[in-house]
């Protein structure tokens, strides 16, 4: 590690806000400067103080003093409940029952077979998917119910086609803050073509320590820098490849990625890459120690097919946000609502906290 230490839970997320807070100050884009009580307001808005999404100033606090947001609107709090059911799912229902194939393969203290390593690498893909989604959508839907919409902070994001236009899509406010306050600042795109690619490669960097102080995350950030890099300079060429083949690729590296995201350490990154490349071990199947550890109260198999459902609507699903636009008062949409939150409350005795909140 780069450092131990014991920091406050979303410290970085609290500390992105309150930077744009005082940079936005300093700089004036403001058209008032906005009080004491704004600013506090501002900072500790509940639903998305811990992970997001990280919002301006400019966004939220005319929000706040509007004066038609503090009275109770129905439509607001009906969608609010909606969005905030379908997110408690994703997360209780979703992420959390393909965790026990997660934590058998990043604990694993031997070799991981071929099939092992896949599954590891996969569930843990589908299983951050879901946590991070499912707690934006549950930070969106209260917000809604106290009239406040936050920004979109999550798109689909593997449904893209190329590197570039997963991080459009994942932890959107993430990369509008560092697009900024450090990539505009550094020069962007207006200073040629090798300080750009410097500045990306920079922007990349920090995202990886502002995730973890440890090498694994550095090691995360650059190797999404260097994709971005490459994407760009295959762009600058004029070079074109099917849309097809440009999702496998970029499916396929940002499996690879999320492994340094969640391994403790590099060793155990790149002994579940080394299982993951051994196809010789392909025969031998899953482990004894290895199906041992993924004993719960859910059967293996409905964990599986739990995954396999995960897939199906990563891919084939519109995002939330859709739903909720379209989102009536009928008897169809009250019966989904309460088997998402029905669903969810069966499970809540399986005690695991949003992955985001570690950062």
């Amino acid at each position: 590690m780069l450092l131990k230490l014991i920091l406050p839970l979303g410290i970085s997320f609290f500390t992105f806000q309150q930077l744009s807070f005082i940079i936005d100050n300093y700089k004036r884009r403001n058209l008032k400067k906005y009080d004491f009580l704004s600013y506090c307001l501002f900072v500790t808005f509940f639903p998305q103080l811990i992970a997001g999404p990280i919002v301006s100033p400019e966004e939220m606090i005319p929000q706040f003093e509007n004066k038609k947001n503090k009275a109770i609107n129905y439509e607001n709090m009906s969608k609010g409940l909606y969005l905030f059911s379908i997110g408690l799912a994703k997360k209780v229902l979703l992420a959390d029952s393909v965790s026990p194939f997660v934590d058998a393969g990043f604990d694993k203290m031997t070799s991981l077979t071929f099939i092992e390593a896949w599954l590891t690498s996969i569930s843990y893909t589908i299983q951050l998917y879901f946590d991070f989604s499912g707690y934006c959508d549950m930070a969106m839907g209260v917000a809604l119910m106290f009239n406040i919409i936050l920004p979109l902070n999550f798109d689909s994001p593997y449904k893209s086609t190329n590197i570039q236009e997963f991080w459009k899509k994942w932890h959107m406010t993430l990369g509008r803050f560092l697009t900024n306050y450090l990539y505009i600042p550094l020069g962007g795109n207006k200073r040629g073509e090798l300080k750009t690619l410097r500045n990306l490669l920079i922007v990349f960097l920090v995202s990886g320590i502002w995730h973890g102080a440890g090498w694994n995350f550095l090691i995360w950030g650059g190797f999404h820098g260097i994709s971005i890099l490459i994407h760009r300079t295959w762009k600058n060429f004029g070079m074109k490849m099917p849309k097809i083949l440009g999702w496998i690729i970029t499916m396929f590296l940002i499996n690879i990625f999320w492994i340094f995201f969640r391994a403790n350490n590099i060793e155990k990154a790149l002994k579940i890459i080394k299982g993951m490349g051994n196809i010789n071990s392909l025969s031998e199947g899953i482990s004894i120690n290895y199906k041992m550890s993924i004993i719960s109260i859910l059967d293996n198999k409905i964990s599986l097919a739990i995954l396999i459902l995960g897939i199906i609507i990563v891919f084939l699903l519109k995002n939330s946000i859709f739903k909720v636009n379209k989102f009536n008062f009928k008897v169809n949409s009250l019966i989904e609502q309460s088997f998402y939150l029905l669903g969810s409350i069966l499970f809540l005795n399986r005690i695991a906290s949003f992955l985001y909140f570690n950062f």
